[in-house]
């Protein structure tokens, strides 16, 4: 029960950390830049918020459809701007997946907030075959994101000119990689 409840704020604090980092990234760059860091800091506060713990805060039942309500728009946002951009796509995927696991949670059992109990797991789990491809997606997306991030961190130090920290592209990547680790996290307890 103590070891849910640590890796639970573990989980919280990478979270917020991301979307704070985006949240900074949200003041410079290019139009599609700030709107791409918009997308990610609601993700990863989103994420966040998801993952404290039920023994501190559990939300009311109507808050996990404020939550669902919330998700589909930025589901609806990111399919509009995917037109112009292959990386909302991703976006799509994992608002639609904070869409599936609040509805899940507010089902029967979900109040559990992550599942304490063996019952409570199965009752608030969703669909096991979409769970799975969730998992799947997130487990392929992670590893293509760490492979990304070995090159860029190589090649970064090699020189050019300086940037500001929230400016690196490795530390962009690190970030998308965490939040693409909590997902699968969060879907594995489902």
């Amino acid at each position: 029960m103590h070891g849910q409840v640590m890796s639970g704020w573990l989980l919280m604090a990478l979270c917020a950390l991301t979307g704070a980092y985006y949240l900074l990234h949200t003041r410079s760059g290019t139009a599609e830049e700030r709107r791409t860091a918009r997308a990610e800091a609601l993700m990863g506060f989103g994420m966040a918020a998801m993952a404290v713990p039920a023994a501190v805060f559990a939300p009311p039942a109507w808050g996990w459809a404020v939550y669902a309500a919330l998700f589909c728009v930025a589901a609806l946002r990111a399919l509009w701007f995917s037109r112009r951009s292959g990386h909302h796509l991703h976006h799509l995927v994992g608002s639609s997946a904070m869409v599936y696991m609040a509805v899940a949670m507010a089902g029967p059992g979900g109040a559990a907030h992550g599942g304490h109990g063996s019952h409570a797991m199965a009752a608030a789990g969703g669909v096991p075959l979409l769970t799975g491809l969730l998992l799947a997606y997130y487990a392929v997306y992670v590893l293509r994101s760490g492979a990304r991030l070995i090159p860029v961190a190589a090649t970064a130090t090699s020189g050019g000119p300086a940037t500001g920290w929230t400016m690196l592209p490795e530390l962009a990547l690190a970030c998308r990689l965490t939040m693409g680790i909590s997902m699968f996290a969060m879907l594995l307890t489902l």
